[in-house]
């Protein structure tokens, strides 16, 4: 049983805090007074990125997944070799100073493609200003992930021109994360906060299946099973698991099936979804499901990843674990 005590001992450095304000970061992120920026003629988006900085673009890629537009998402050092002109490449980093990332806005300088960057300050922030490139600085607020909100809605009002998201749609997600914010934070821990029941449901390593169009959200819930709770998770494509994945479960796993699922999932999908959940019945293989809230897809992604983001807050209170800290990737940048 989680106590406001733990959560305290736990989590000092208070990262539930910034959670439980979430709804009002992402509203005065987009009452913000940041300049808009258009850009013509663009055939071409590529969002670049690393951990949490990497989610945005991978939220960004599904809202514009339905659109006439090609997205890539880039989580590394190298741009596609199909950037040109006509590509808009946006560069996330919150400290401003990923090297992956910071490596991405000098090829794109370079190739001559319409670049906008995003961060706290840092390298970023110089090298926009040192060669004239679009750049808006974002705070941070307590860490990179715990700064999400800050950051999407920083980017929809910069870029509001080119993406399809409207002012209703905008309120109705921050919105819904209010109302989630009432069931999910640190004030509400009985048994209907739902992030606190999946925390203390998972045992072994989590799985989470996922449908096209939400794998942002499942993506985000492995990186902060990772983070937070310093704990093995695994992602995988519900439809593509029935061609391979599915057979692991033939031998005993100490894997344990978490399933997202989206309120207006294809048709297709949800006969998937069907079939799955007979074969985990009848195999005995307990399973948790978890539902996107009905609306517009930047509503579901962000309340869903509101949700699962805050379970595994819970789930490293759960284990004595302080969320915060994140020793190893520390070790890895030092060595860059």
């Amino acid at each position: 049983m989680i106590t406001e005590e733990n959560i305290q001992q736990c989590d000092s450095q208070g990262i539930h805090i910034t959670y439980d304000r979430w709804a009002e970061l992402a509203q005065n992120a987009y009452d913000s007074e940041l300049a808009e920026v258009d850009f013509k003629d663009i055939d071409h988006i590529v969002f670049a990125g690393m951990g949490g900085s990497g989610t945005i673009g991978d939220i960004f890629s599904s809202i514009l997944s339905k659109k006439n537009i090609h997205t890539t998402v880039v989580k590394g050092y190298l741009l596609p070799e199909t950037v040109d002109s006509n590509t808009l490449v946006i560069t996330n980093s919150v400290s401003g100073n990923t090297a992956e990332t910071i490596s991405i806005l000098e090829s794109a300088n370079k190739k001559k493609c319409k670049t906008v960057a995003f961060s706290s300050g840092g390298i970023m922030e110089s090298y926009c200003l040192k060669n004239n490139i679009e750049f808006r600085k974002i705070s941070q607020t307590h860490s990179p992930r715990a700064s999400l909100p800050n950051y999407i809605y920083s980017i929809l009002k910069t870029l509001n021109s080119i993406f399809p998201v409207n002012q209703n749609e905008i309120t109705e997600s921050v919105n819904k994360l209010q109302t989630i914010s009432k069931l999910i934070s640190s004030s509400n821990l009985s048994q209907s906060n739902i992030s606190l029941e999946l925390a203390n449901w998972i045992d072994g390593v989590p799985i989470v299946y996922y449908p096209w169009g939400l794998e942002a959200a499942a993506i985000r819930f492995k990186n902060s099973l990772q983070e937070n709770s310093k704990s093995h998770a695994f992602v995988e494509n519900v439809i593509e698991s029935g061609h391979n994945g599915i057979v692991s479960w033939e031998r005993s796993s100490d894997m344990v099936p978490i399933m997202i699922e989206g309120e207006d999932d294809h048709i297709k999908t949800k006969e998937r979804w069907n079939i799955i959940r007979q074969y985990f019945d009848q195999n005995n293989i307990e399973y948790k499901e978890v539902r996107s809230v009905t609306g517009g897809i930047l509503s579901k992604i962000m309340c869903l990843i509101y949700l699962l983001d805050y379970s595994s807050i819970y789930y490293a209170i759960r284990l004595g674990i302080n969320p915060t800290p994140i020793k190893s990737i520390d070790f890895i940048k030092e060595k860059l």
